[in-house]
């Protein structure tokens, strides 16, 4: 027969360690989204590129980020650079592969935005007067945000879930906290249950607020 006595005050008493962690959690995906974005914004550039090296360097990025393991990723940061000379620390380590991985993802996500916009639309705006720089402000890149605006959000969701990756290196972020408190308490059901509510509650605040955001912006056009 079934026997078990939750013991939810065990929880409540580490809270703010899991709410520490929860928002180290979302410092992460934060950085490693702008870092992405950054990157992705020059490869998805070269990738169209008339320079050879400039298209190999898009192209191999974004093969080497989306066909290997996320884990793996973290494993090369930390590990695999140390054989070089070059130690990170368990945060630095998972912030660059998160945002490496980033890049190749939103690098076709942005990509894929600009050949939503014709190439008739552009040269109609420079026939009215329009410079190249006004031409990108006002006429593409608001199509470009309406097009990539929810991937991105999706790729933000996936980028918090992957940071999780960084209790095998020690990193205690939400996952890695979640971990050690429950090794410490032997509840491992109420704390793994109420870091799954957590990551539950973070996920659809962000797509709850990107919707919003998204209907204002774009006149609703995005809506789920």
């Amino acid at each position: 027969m079934f026997e078990y006595t939750f013991q939810w005050r065990v929880v409540w008493k580490h809270w703010p360690q899991l709410l520490e962690a929860g928002l180290l959690t979302l410092q992460l995906t934060i950085l490693s989204i702008i870092i992405g974005l950054v990157i992705a914004s020059v490869l998805a550039v070269f990738r169209d590129s008339s320079n050879p090296f400039a298209k190999y360097l898009s192209v191999t990025w974004v093969a080497l980020a989306r066909n290997t393991p996320a884990l793996l990723q973290i494993y090369m940061a930390y590990f695999g650079l140390g054989a070089f000379g070059i130690h990170l620390s368990p945060y630095t380590a998972v912030l660059g592969a998160v945002a490496f991985n980033n890049a190749g993802y939103l690098a076709e996500i942005l990509r894929g935005g600009f050949s939503t916009v014709p190439a008739s639309q552009k040269f109609a705006a420079r026939g009215l007067g329009l410079t190249a720089t006004q031409s990108y402000i006002y006429i593409t890149l608001p199509q470009v945000l309406q097009a990539v605006f929810l991937p991105i959000v999706n790729q933000v969701i996936w980028a918090m879930l992957a940071t999780s990756l960084g209790m095998i290196i020690g990193l205690q972020e939400l996952t890695g906290m979640t971990t050690f408190l429950q090794s410490q308490t032997f509840r491992p059901f109420e704390f793994y249950f109420v870091a799954a509510c957590m990551y539950l509650v973070i996920a659809k605040i962000a797509t709850m607020l990107a919707q919003i955001v998204a209907a204002h912006m774009f006149k609703g056009g995005a809506d789920k």
